[in-house]
């Protein structure tokens, strides 16, 4: 059955910082970072910021894990007058694209008429994200991962990496032929963090943080910021930019990832995939397509081997087929003319542009979808935007030009 909202909304908006490598950012503040961030987003839609009435955030409305925004914060620093809407998708970065869907129940429900979305992002010294639960304090699910080695996310990807691998022969070529894609991408690209090539060499002396998982496989640390605006079809036909509709918007997951993603008890093969096949199975369901149909997948890529397991589950490859879809070269912008090519993170994605907790991902959909991205893919009519893996919710979300 179709998605009840599909094409009811448009993102009309997107505005970014600078981004920074971590700690550059200073003395700037998250507040500074977002509020100019939504004050681009407003001036690429034509609107004033003023007219936003509504904000649409996920992280628990978390910048990083450890900072806040605040929409009466927001209101004051910006002069917005009046919110209908405020709210936030629950867990870290696995939310991502289910704010688009935040968004629209938002307008569709006549809350609101323009809903931000924002990302802000400060990694000083005292909040690393590459290390956040051994920095936490001691609780019940911390005592298990700490003394285990489980300091921060990479660690405990790399644990389900190596479970991919022990079931279906994956293999390191893979990883890092997703990283060299993905700064193949990012070098023509003036906002990327990384813009040096990258030789087999280079990878596989990079060293090794988290086994099988390289520093190479692990995605930047950066600071920086992100926003973009929503408002119905209608009123997108009278803005500046060209409407990129949301397609599809859905968020969620099963007990069996959700419990694990910190206390490593799913079962197989839960435990070797991204926990996105549920998100999958519903986005499909909701708008008919299949993984043929899309023509730019922007995969949440925190961890290079959870890109390959997106592709399982998001149906670009069979079960356990990851391996060989990614070496066959299918990911390159390049190579997008190949029959079965997916263009992957075209701008170069967390491993090489920058990490906001995904945002960037959103910004490449919309370029790619007005015809203005760096990497054009001729005639993108369908993006596909993730968010996570994660902790419950995972999300994904399908845009239409």
């Amino acid at each position: 059955m179709a998605w009840v909202n599909r094409d009811k909304c448009a993102i009309v908006g997107i505005g970014a910082t600078p981004y920074y490598v971590r700690g550059q950012s200073w003395p700037q503040t998250t507040d500074q970072l977002a509020g100019e961030a939504i004050m681009a987003a407003c001036a690429d839609a034509g609107i004033d910021v003023k007219d936003i009435d509504g904000f649409a955030y996920y992280s628990g409305a978390g910048a990083g894990y450890t900072g806040k925004m605040d929409t009466a914060d927001f209101m004051e620093q910006l002069g917005i007058r009046e919110v209908g809407f405020t709210a936030a998708l629950t867990s870290g970065g696995g939310g991502m694209a289910g704010t688009g869907g935040l968004a629209t129940a938002a307008i569709m429900n006549g809350d609101a008429t323009y809903v931000v979305s924002v990302m802000a992002l400060q990694q000083l010294p005292q909040s690393r994200l590459g290390t956040v639960f051994g920095q936490a304090a001691p609780t019940a699910h911390n005592s298990f991962m700490q003394p285990s080695g489980l300091v921060g996310p990479g660690h405990l990807m790399s644990v389900l990496a190596r479970r991919h691998m022990h079931l279906y022969g994956t293999t390191r070529d893979a990883f890092f032929e997703i990283v060299q894609t993905q700064r193949e991408h990012a070098m023509p690209r003036e906002t990327a963090v990384r813009r040096k090539p990258l030789t087999r060499e280079e990878y596989f002396a990079s060293p090794m943080l988290a086994d099988p998982l390289c520093r190479l496989d692990f995605c930047l640390e950066t600071d920086g910021a992100v926003a973009f605006i929503t408002t119905t079809a209608e009123r997108a036909k009278d803005l500046r930019q060209k409407p990129v509709y949301i397609h599809a918007s859905r968020h969620g997951g099963t007990r069996a990832w959700g419990r694990a993603f910190g206390w490593m008890g799913m079962p197989d093969p839960t435990f070797a995939s991204s926990g996105h096949k549920p998100v999958a199975d519903r986005l499909w369901a909701d708008t008919g397509l299949t993984a043929k149909d899309i023509d730019v997948a922007l995969l949440y890529d925190h961890f290079s081997a959870m890109v390959l397991m997106q592709l399982e589950d998001y149906g670009f490859c069979e079960k356990g087929e990851g391996n060989d879809f990614v070496l066959s070269g299918k990911l390159r912008y390049a190579n997008r003319k190949q029959p079965g090519a997916i263009p992957l993170n075209t701008h170069g994605g967390q491993l090489s542009e920058a990490y906001i907790i995904g945002m960037t991902h959103v910004r490449e959909a919309v370029e790619q979808l007005r015809g203005t991205a760096v990497n054009q893919v001729e005639d993108a009519e369908f993006a596909l935007v993730t968010g996570g893996p994660a902790a419950i919710p995972t999300s994904g979300m399908i845009l239409r030009r």
